[in-house]
Order: structure tokens, then C-alpha cells, then sequence
């Protein structure tokens, strides 16, 4: 059995996926559903703890309403953990991060998640296939 190492990503490479989830805190922080949808392939999908959404008009749709509802006013961080190159053109990012609620500075551990990003190179520029999270620290509380 012969085993491939797959490259890891080049230095402007990991900025372009670095910016990917920078994107993601702007858009969030700015609760702008259409710059959030925008992260994802056309057939993208979110996946979150009881949520599936997939298609860019989907995950508008349900970014907007939450950031109307149960997210308004919060913020989200984050730190990648590991890169993972799958294939020329794909890698999966975890990181390492949650939300916070509104006006808090820290995250508390009831908030941390753990995070999976299959990222693809579409048209030249790194998008969301899938990005899925879960507890950091097992079940919700």
C-alpha cells in the first residue's frame, strides 16, 4: 500500500484561508447575513448543533433571522487549531472558538466550540463546502 502526503498549503495560500475565517468575525460582528452566506460555496452547507442548512440562500436565510433573534448583538472568536490539506484545491481548518454573548469580552466555556471548515477553491478564491461545529466540551449545557 502506498500512502501520499499531501502538500501543505503555501504561504499565500494560508493567509487566503487565514482571511476566510477573519471574514467570518467581520461579517458576524457586523450581522451581515449576505457577507456571511457569501463564505460558502453556491451548494455550501452549515451545520450547527440541532441546524442544516445548505445553499447559500439558505444559510442567508437562517443567518438573518438568528442575527435578528437568538444572535443579536453577539460577537464570535476564534483560533485555527490544525490544517489539514485533503487534496490540490480542498483542506479542512479546525479551530477552536464559540459566541459570545452580547457586550461580554470572554467566552465562557458553556459558549466554546470546536469547529470543522472544508474550505475548496472555487473560481480562485477559497469557500466554505461545509463548516460544522459542536460543545468544545461535549453536550450543550
Amino acid at each position: 500500500m502506498t500512502t501520499t502526503t499531501k502538500p501543505e498549503p503555501e504561504a499565500g495560500e494560508q493567509a487566503e484561508l487565514a482571511a476566510v475565517s477573519r471574514r467570518m468575525v467581520e461579517a458576524w460582528a457586523a450581522h451581515d447575513a449576505d457577507a456571511f452566506a457569501d463564505l460558502f460555496a453556491e451548494d455550501g452547507t452549515l451545520i450547527l448543533p440541532g441546524v442544516y442548512q445548505t445553499g447559500k440562500a439558505a444559510i442567508r436565510e437562517f443567518m438573518a433571522a438568528a442575527y435578528a433573534g437568538p444572535y443579536r448583538g453577539t460577537t464570535v472568536t476564534g483560533r485555527p487549531i490544525a490544517v489539514k490539506p485533503l487534496a490540490p484545491g480542498a483542506v479542512a481548518v479546525l479551530t477552536e472558538g464559540g459566541v459570545l454573548p452580547p457586550g461580554a469580552t470572554e467566552l465562557p466555556d458553556a459558549s466554546a466550540i470546536r469547529a470543522s471548515w472544508i474550505l475548496v477553491k472555487r473560481d480562485g478564491r477559497w469557500v466554505l463546502a461545509v463548516y460544522q461545529n459542536c460543545p468544545r466540551d461535549g453536550a450543550a449545557k
